[in-house]
């Protein structure tokens, strides 16, 4: 199992490709977590789900 999917995306992520995408990615991330909507978003949901607790069957 070495050789499995774990395996191909971190050979593509060392590649010139790989790593444009992950910059991309991280950049497009750290806009995204500046913005105050999205922070009010990811709050929200961050929010739901501790309130779910740990004893209760998914809804």
């Amino acid at each position: 199992m070495a050789g499995g999917l774990l395996g191909k995306v971190t050979r593509f992520l060392s590649t010139p490709q790989g790593r444009r995408l992950t910059q991309e990615a991280t950049r497009r991330a750290q806009l995204a977590a500046k913005d105050p909507a999205t922070r009010r978003k990811i709050e929200s949901v961050v929010g739901q789900l501790r309130g779910r607790g740990s004893g209760g069957a998914p809804r």
